[in-house]
């Protein structure tokens, strides 16, 4: 399974972005094979529609699961609707090694 986490950098030593829309970057870790892909938010600076934008980006990649901090309404209501899970995550001080580390557990 894919789940993407959204990251501050594009490597596992890089912080845990609480944003989604807004993330810099969007670590995708496949559990079949654990390897990671990072991938650059093009939206991230986008004046609106960055949420949303996020979305159809992960369902483009596959992603079956996504870890942030939060995601906007209409976000939201796109990943329900291709039922993919959100999983809301507060720790800013988290890396997304870390956190790849707890799902290999």
């Amino acid at each position: 399974m894919k789940i993407a986490i959204t990251s501050s950098g594009d490597s596992t030593d890089a912080k845990f972005d609480l944003r989604f829309g807004r993330a810099a970057y969007f670590c995708v870790y496949d559990t079949s094979n654990g390897s990671t892909q990072f991938i650059a938010n093009e939206q991230c600076d986008a004046q609106g529609g960055a949420g949303t934008k996020a979305a159809e980006k992960m369902i483009e990649l596959g992603v079956k699961r996504i870890i942030s901090g939060d995601f906007g309404p209409k976000a939201k209501d796109l990943l329900n609707q291709f039922k993919i899970q959100m999983v809301m995550l507060d720790d800013a001080n988290s890396t997304v090694g870390v956190i790849i580390d707890k799902l290999s557990v």
